[in-house]
């Protein structure tokens, strides 16, 4: 074998190693900014005001659900049976319970828009939306599934096909338990009386 074609081989070698190298690191760097968004996620509200949507100062348990404005039934359905079931719970329940509501669809629903369509539902409702891609970090974090489904001969031109939970979480995000869709208060009503009841001193 000549030496050229010797080093030919060494230099290649090290440049496979030095691009696996730096793709590793770039790899890391994403999966680090994806984790830190799930973390320390921050989104627009109303007004366009941004904040971090887990507030670990507040002790109130947040109730996340995961919609879009424009969803037909699903969410409508969903967040009047949590409106409902927050006209069912003791006052004292209530005041322990942060509603929210976090768009799927942040092409087109706004911090604005988000907000004023979960006040529809409940005073206490807050709605809000993230970037894209901490939308997916959360997606992510928390297994929430959604897809965009084309349209076809609608002006609408796509909706978001999405699973559909409530998403129970202590103050800093972390999730406690979690109730399906549903189509009666009942399971939510119970969810809420369990959990707040542990909170009592």
């Amino acid at each position: 074998m000549s030496k050229s074609w010797t080093l030919t081989m060494i230099v290649a070698v090290a440049l496979g190693f030095g691009v696996k190298s730096y793709l590793d690191a770039q790899d890391q760097k994403q999966v680090h900014q994806q984790s830190e968004r799930a973390e320390h996620p921050l989104v627009t509200g109303a007004n366009g005001e941004q904040k971090p949507l887990f507030n670990p100062d507040d002790p109130r348990i947040n109730v996340v659900y995961f919609g879009f404005t424009r969803c037909p039934d699903v969410c409508p359905t969903s967040l009047a049976m949590l409106s409902a079931a927050l006209h069912q719970v003791p006052e004292e329940a209530l005041t322990k319970i942060r509603p929210i509501l976090v768009t799927l669809d942040p092409d087109r629903d706004s911090g604005d828009d988000v907000h004023q369509y979960a006040q529809y539902f409940h005073e206490n409702f807050e709605g809000y939306r993230a970037d894209p891609e901490t939308l997916e970090a959360l997606a992510k974090k928390y297994g929430v599934i959604y897809i965009k489904t084309t349209l076809e001969d609608s002006a609408l031109e796509y909706t978001v096909d999405h699973s559909s939970y409530f998403y129970f979480l202590t103050p800093d995000g972390t999730e406690m338990t979690k109730v399906q869709h549903t189509l009666t208060p009942a399971p939510l009503v119970k969810a809420i009386n369990d959990i707040t009841m542990e909170m009592q001193p």
